[in-house]
C-alpha cells in the first residue's frame, strides 16, 4: 500500500488520475472556493468532475435570519448535515429543527425550505446527488462577483437547472415564528427577479437572479 505524506509546503489541493470515474482529491479544512449567495455563502468541496458525476459536496453558512425559501428540484436529491448552530427544514409536510450532527434527506420533486433557526450563524454540509447543481452555485457566485443583476438571465439560469419556485401557505408562519427579517411569501413579480432562493427574507442580491430571500433552489 502506498502512503502519501503531505507537508505544509504541498499544494492545498492534491489530485491524481481518475480511478473508476472518481479522481483522488484532498480538500483540507477551510479550503475550497467560497462564493457569495447573499445572506448565505457557498464553499465548494467536491464537484461532479471529482466523483464521476455521482455527487457533489458544498457547505453553506447561514447568517442569523437567513432563509432559503420554498423550492423544488427536478434533477437531484439533497442530503444536509448540520455542523454548526441550528437549522430549520421543511420538506413536504414535515418540519424539523436540527442541531449539530443532524441529518436530513430532501428528495427531488418535493418542496423544501431551510432557515437559520437560532440566534447565531449556522452551517451545514450539502450533498447533491447526482452532481450537476453545484454548477448553478458556481454560475450565481460568478455573476454576483461580476455585478450581473439581469432578471431575464436569472430566470433562464433557474430554468436550465430545473428549479421551480413555490409559494406555500405555510411560509409566512415560518417567517413569523423564526423572525426571518420581514419576509413574506413569493409572488410572480419577485420570482421574476430571482434565480436562487438563498438569503434573508426579501433581501434582493443582484446576481444573475439571486434574490436570496425568496425564490427557489
Amino acid at each position: 500500500m502506498r502512503h502519501t505524506v503531505e507537508s505544509s509546503c504541498a499544494p492545498l489541493l492534491v489530485q491524481s488520475r481518475e480511478q473508476g470515474g472518481t479522481r483522488r482529491r484532498v480538500v483540507r479544512p477551510g479550503q475550497g472556493r467560497v462564493g457569495d449567495l447573499g445572506a448565505i455563502s457557498v464553499e465548494f468541496k467536491l464537484d461532479g468532475a471529482d466523483t464521476g458525476g455521482a455527487l457533489a459536496i458544498v457547505e453553506h453558512e447561514f447568517g442569523v435570519g437567513a432563509l432559503v425559501s420554498p423550492h423544488r428540484h427536478t434533477f437531484e436529491d439533497e442530503f444536509s448535515i448540520v455542523t454548526k448552530g441550528r437549522i430549520g427544514f421543511r420538506t413536504g409536510d414535515h418540519e424539523v429543527v436540527l442541531g449539530v450532527g443532524g441529518y436530513i434527506a430532501k428528495p427531488r420533486g418535493e418542496v423544501h425550505a431551510m432557515w437559520n433557526a437560532g440566534d447565531e450563524p449556522a452551517r451545514m454540509i450539502e450533498v447533491i446527488s447526482p452532481a450537476g447543481f453545484e454548477r448553478f452555485f458556481h454560475e450565481v457566485a460568478d455573476r454576483s462577483a461580476a455585478g450581473d443583476t439581469d432578471p431575464e438571465r436569472g430566470r433562464a439560469l433557474a430554468d436550465s437547472f430545473g428549479l421551480e419556485v413555490v409559494d406555500p401557505p405555510w411560509l409566512a408562519d415560518v417567517v413569523r415564528r423564526y423572525g426571518l427579517s420581514d419576509a413574506g411569501s413569493m409572488d410572480e413579480a419577485s420570482v421574476g427577479e430571482t434565480a436562487a432562493p438563498w438569503g434573508t427574507a426579501h433581501e434582493v442580491v443582484g446576481t444573475a437572479g439571486s434574490q436570496l430571500a425568496g425564490a427557489v433552489r
